[in-house]
């Protein structure tokens, strides 16, 4: 069992090492990118990677506080489905009105890594290589459909 500092210490490294091996890419407009922080530039439109103990998930998440514009965001991405399926490679989850872990109510479009442990360093590799083809093809979509979000 791991204290609290010690895990919190563990995902920081993790996320440090994800961000080191990331950082000489570029985005898709051949700029210099945060990418585990990355910001979509949209209000309530979040960029999320995950790494837990039990799994490691990238998705989109909708977080507008009204329902109505959160499920016509969702929608909206909904109408890019195809182009969103051809750019990342795979099908992903979409899920409409989630409780996050903040007991927010959220939609969001997802792909879950299983088994695997971010405490354990072996299992950092996979990770990443989970992580990175995903956030580099999610920034590819983002800047072709990004000025259908802006508004």
């Amino acid at each position: 069992m791991y204290s609290k500092a010690e895990t919190s210490r563990i995902r920081s490294e993790f996320w440090i090492a994800f961000g080191q091996y990331m950082k000489p890419i570029p985005n898709a407009e051949g700029r210099r990118i945060n990418w585990p922080n990355y910001k979509t530039g949209v209000r309530n439109i979040y960029f999320r990677m995950k790494a837990e103990r039990d799994f490691a998930s990238i998705g989109i998440e909708i977080g507008h506080p009204d329902e109505e514009l959160q499920e016509l965001y969702f929608d909206q991405f909904g109408s890019f489905k195809k182009m969103f399926e051809s750019t990342i490679g795979e099908e992903w989850d979409w899920k409409l009105h989630q409780v996050n872990e903040f007991g927010q109510q959220v939609s969001k479009i997802e792909k879950i890594l299983p088994n695997v442990n971010v405490m354990d360093s072996e299992d950092w590799p996979k990770i990443i290589s989970f992580l990175k083809p995903r956030i580099i093809a999610l920034d590819e979509f983002w800047q072709n459909v990004k000025p259908g979000f802006e508004s």
